[in-house]
């Protein structure tokens, strides 16, 4: 088993791509299934019937290593046995783990690529990172092709760091969607996804969890039971 603090549970054609910090390590783990784009179904994730939250400590028995980890590192497939949700964290046990970069994801570009990837070594390649903002807003960019609203995000951090990317948190849409907007305070996990159009080279940028620090514990998602108790590290 591996015990992570979830950070990201976020769409990825129709399922959910879920990433977290290994506690014991430090570093970032995306558990993947061997599908082609490694997406999580929901007989694999749900715990007790519900989704993992951000912030949620999670064990799940991973591999030691996943598909696609020459350019996404992070990636460690997903063996059978049942998640388990231990508790939840506190914001202030994962503010460590944010990165203070100015680049966020390697560049300044709203995309990465594969070869960049592969070029770095691997322990400066990066498909997932932390950040936390000073400012922070949303747009309606368009529909999603199963429905709703696609939402964008433009934010920036204290360190000069820009991004504009498509918001893949579903609990954080379900939020935008009922009128709520974020204060400009929010921790905020990047990931990239597969490369996309299919065989070509860019890999995207995501917002894929958002915490808003004003209101960390709707923002968060559902936890998975009134038993659970906030643990620290």
């Amino acid at each position: 088993m591996t015990r992570i603090v979830c950070l990201a549970n976020s769409w990825k054609h129709k399922e959910r791509c879920i990433a977290g910090i290994d506690l014991a390590t430090g570093r970032w783990v995306r558990p993947v299934t061997d599908l082609e784009d490694g997406r999580v179904p929901r007989q694999v994730r749900l715990i007790g019937g519900r989704e993992p939250a951000l912030l949620d400590i999670l064990d799940i028995p991973l591999a030691a290593t996943g598909p696609h980890a020459d350019f996404e590192r992070e990636n460690r497939l997903i063996l059978r046995d049942a998640w388990r949700c231990l508790g939840r964290a506190a914001v202030a046990d994962v503010l460590r783990y944010c990165d203070p970069s100015a680049r966020i994801l390697h560049n300044t570009l709203d995309f990465v690529t594969v070869p960049l990837l592969k070029s770095l070594p691997a322990d400066r390649r990066r498909t997932l990172q932390l950040i936390r903002t000073d400012s922070f807003a949303v747009q309606i960019k368009g529909r999603r092709e199963w429905g709703g609203n696609a939402w964008e995000g433009v934010l920036g951090t204290p360190h000069g760091g820009r991004l504009r990317a498509a918001i893949t948190d579903p609990v954080f849409v379900t939020r935008l969607e009922m009128g709520y907007r974020p204060g400009p305070d929010c921790l905020v996990t990047v990931s990239v996804g597969m490369p996309y159009p299919p065989g070509g080279d860019r890999c995207w940028k995501l917002i894929a969890g958002v915490i808003d620090l004003a209101n960390e514990r709707v923002t968060a998602g559902t936890p998975l039971g009134d038993e659970l108790e906030e643990i620290p590290f």
